[in-house]
């Protein structure tokens, strides 16, 4: 129909016009660090595939067995047909790991956050939210029609303000946050979190997308609800929840992105069990992205990081554009992150460090990056 184009033709005029619109871009990764883009060879500093996990031979080779033994899809829900036994193996890791009873995987961090929510909370509860909190928990929050709140980024003060004045007129009360956060690169403050939650009879959930393998800020922590992804450090595909196992039990009854979506395929479990091995026995390789990523802050004199994440504002969206296309041309892939993706005025380089990155072009981004801003 002709007035769905003129509608769709309409919407991305108005994002080009403001330097906002997006493409897809064919990119190959070669390795852990290096792509070809556009028929340039560059080396990436925007991939959340931080240990390098999705090329290792021994994660490759785990896939390979799994289709050899299970086949390609899961071929249904996991309640249905979609159950195969990798997925609870699986489970059990990510539950030892995370020090809980249970834990649940789904389809992608993006369906379990969209998932859990709504399953925890509703329209009689309170659920209180970093203001930087990812997409997909904002996704979840809407979902649940629980009574959402948001607090000021890492803001204590304030989701103590926010907890005392709404908290005793709800029946349960949920707080969501990331451990690490995805375009900022900072850490939630999670045994002030915690204590708070305690103490005001509020269930604490953390989003660990960006932590697990990488930062281990919710070590010696007791959170209840433990969210993360399999897509990032892991090198694989998938999200999960570690958590007691009546809420893992009550997740599977009614978290309507498990039971209304097929299951992982096996390939992505198989690699998922492989490299949390890895990631076990190798702890030095789990330290190198930050490492590397303060080697970068040291140098351009920011402030030290405390992830693999660092972002370099640069403010408008065409700067950023630009500055991106610039480092381009000197072998560096660096992907511009623009609002909505970010607010207003905090157009950014997001600078996202791997342990295949060599200290020399580690420094070599850094004084390209300087040379910009």
């Amino acid at each position: 129909m002709r007035s769905l184009d003129c509608f769709a033709e309409a919407k991305l005029a108005a994002l080009a016009a403001r330097q906002l619109d997006r493409s897809l871009i064919p990119t190959h990764r070669l390795d852990g660090v290096w792509v070809t883009r556009d028929g340039r060879r560059l080396m990436s500093f925007s991939c959340n595939d931080y240990l390098g996990l999705s090329h290792h031979p021994d994660v490759k080779a785990a896939a390979c067995a799994a289709v050899q033994t299970y086949g390609a899809g899961a071929g249904a829900s996991r309640l249905v047909t979609g159950d195969h036994p990798l997925i609870s193996a699986l489970e059990a890791r990510l539950a030892r790991m995370k020090g809980t009873e249970a834990a649940c995987v789904f389809g992608s961090g993006y369906l379990a956050n969209a998932g859990i929510l709504p399953t925890l909370v509703g329209a009689d509860d309170l659920l209180l939210v970093d203001e930087l909190a990812h997409a997909c928990i904002w996704a979840g929050a809407k979902l649940s029609g629980a009574v959402v709140l948001s607090f000021r980024h890492n803001d204590m003060d304030h989701l103590t303000a926010l907890l005392g004045e709404y908290r005793g007129a709800h029946d349960r009360a949920l707080v969501a946050t990331d451990t690490v956060f995805s375009m900022d690169g900072d850490l939630a403050p999670l045994e002030v979190l915690t204590a708070l939650c305690e103490s005001h009879d509020a269930w604490l959930l953390t989003d660990d997308a960006h932590g697990l393998g990488v930062v281990h800020s919710d070590a010696g922590v007791r959170v209840p609800l433990q969210m993360g992804t399999l897509s990032k450090a892991v090198g694989s595909y998938g999200g999960y929840l570690c958590a007691s196992r009546a809420v893992i039990d009550l997740v599977v009854n009614r978290a309507r992105t498990l039971i209304y979506s097929t299951g992982l395929p096996p390939a992505a479990i198989g690699a998922a069990i492989a490299s949390l091995d890895v990631i076990a026995a190798d702890p030095d390789l789990c330290a190198a992205p930050v490492r590397k990523a303060r080697r970068f802050t040291q140098a351009l004199n920011l402030p030290l990081a405390q992830s693999a994440i660092v972002p370099v504002i640069v403010g408008e969206a065409q700067a950023a554009l630009d500055a991106s296309r610039r480092l381009a041309d000197q072998g560096f892939l660096v992907a511009p992150i623009r609002p909505p993706t970010v607010p207003q005025g905090t157009a950014r380089l997001r600078v996202a460090f791997a342990a295949g990155h060599p200290d020399e072009e580690v420094d070599r981004l850094a004084a390209a990056i300087r040379g910009l801003i």
